[in-house]
């Protein structure tokens, strides 16, 4: 019962969008209202200039690093540990406190992956210098390599466990991303 609760609780950490703050706070802005509306590092950037990127993109990161750290504190090793991140990547994605509209979950993957396991952010981001050239799309290249982070998990560590619910993580990350491939497809 009490990994219930903390889950629900890991799920609320993700309502706290750090771009909409970031908006009201230093901008006087909504972010909803502006730019594609998404309440993430990206759009931030876009609308508000670097300053904001870079605080949006520490405070969602530090959401997912938070979490899975705080199960690791609480003894829990492993795979326990991708369960959080999956409860603060869907609070993050659909927020109750903002009507399940939320931001696309990256910078909250990165943070929890790189306190889960650092590794494989480091592979992600090798990949990411291959495909990028590649693709020519920040996006599809960003995306590309973060899904391929079940098979660098898999590889660097043989946790079968940890490989599947690393898969449920980048379901969520590439299920929020939907809007993108199609405009991509359609370019």
């Amino acid at each position: 019962m009490k990994v219930v609760f903390l889950l629900i609780g890991a799920y609320l950490v993700g309502n706290f969008l750090t771009a909409t703050v970031v908006g009201k706070f230093f901008f006087k802005q909504n972010i909803r209202s502006e730019g594609s509306g998404n309440p993430g590092a990206r759009n931030a950037g876009r609308v508000f200039g670097k300053k904001a990127f870079v605080l949006t993109f520490i405070g969602d990161a530090l959401k997912g690093a938070l979490v899975v750290l705080a199960a690791r504190w609480m003894g829990m090793e492993g795979w326990p540990q991708l369960l959080f991140l999956i409860a603060v990547m869907l609070g993050h994605n659909y927020p109750i406190v903002h009507k399940f509209r939320g931001g696309l979950g990256v910078s909250t993957f990165i943070g929890g992956m790189l306190a889960f396991n650092p590794l494989v952010v480091a592979c992600f981001v090798g990949a990411f210098l291959v495909l990028y050239p590649i693709f020519k799309s920040f996006t599809l290249a960003g995306l590309s390599s973060m899904a391929l982070s079940p098979l660098f998990l898999y590889a660097l560590t043989r946790d079968l466990p940890e490989t599947v619910l690393s898969c449920i993580v980048i379901a969520i990350l590439l299920f929020a991303h939907i809007s993108d491939f199609i405009r991509i497809k359609d370019n």
